[in-house]
C-alpha cells in the first residue's frame, strides 16, 4: 500500500482510539449474568461469553497493527533525513528541546529592571532590581529560535508527505 508518514500517524490515532473503545468493551463484557434456584435451575439473564471473545480478539488484533503501524513509523522517522543531515526524530527532539528555550526566553524577555522606594524610621534608600542580561540580545535569540523551529516543522512537514510502499 502507498502511504506517507502523515496517513500513518492518522491510522495509528484511529487504531489508538479502536484499541481504548475495545478495551472499554472488553471490560464491559468480562462477565455474564444468571440466576440458580435452589433445584439447580439455571436461567442466564445476560450472557456475553460471545461479545467478550470477538472484542477480546478485535483487542488484540488492534494492538498488533498498531506496532506495525508506529515500527514503520520509528524505523522511517529514522531513515528519512532533513537536509542538515538530522532524522526526523532527532528533528523532534531538538525541537521540543528548543521549544523549552523559547519559552524560557519568552519569560526573560518580559522581565524588567526595577527601582522601588523603601522608608524606614530614620532612613530612606531605593532598592534596585536589575536584570542580568541584555533585553534586546534575547529578543533577537528568540526571533531566532522561532524561525529555527518553524524551519525546522517545515522541513519535517515535506519529508512527512513523502509516499512508500508500506505493508499494513
Amino acid at each position: 500500500m502507498k502511504t506517507n508518514l502523515s496517513n500513518l500517524m492518522s491510522i495509528a490515532a484511529e487504531e489508538e482510539k479502536r484499541f481504548m473503545e475495545y478495551n472499554y468493551q472488553v471490560k464491559e463484557h468480562t462477565h455474564s449474568t444468571s440466576t440458580q434456584e435452589l433445584d439447580g435451575t439455571i436461567t442466564i439473564i445476560e450472557d456475553y461469553k460471545e461479545d467478550f471473545e470477538k472484542e477480546f480478539e478485535a483487542f488484540k488484533k488492534s494492538q498488533e497493527k498498531i506496532s506495525k503501524v508506529k515500527a514503520i513509523l520509528y524505523e522511517k522517522n529514522n531513515s528519512f533525513k532533513l537536509p542538515d543531515g538530522r532524522t526526523i526524530q532527532q528533528a523532534i527532539v531538538d525541537n521540543n528541546t528548543l521549544r523549552k528555550m523559547k519559552s524560557l526566553y519568552g519569560y526573560l524577555i518580559t522581565q524588567k529592571s526595577n527601582k522601588r522606594r523603601i522608608t524606614e524610621v530614620n532612613n530612606s534608600y531605593f532598592e534596585c532590581r536589575t536584570v542580568n542580561y541584555d533585553v534586546e540580545t534575547l529578543k533577537k535569540e528568540y526571533n531566532n529560535l522561532v524561525k529555527q523551529i518553524q524551519d525546522t516543522d517545515f522541513e519535517i512537514s515535506k519529508l512527512n508527505s513523502i509516499e512508500f510502499d508500506a505493508d499494513i
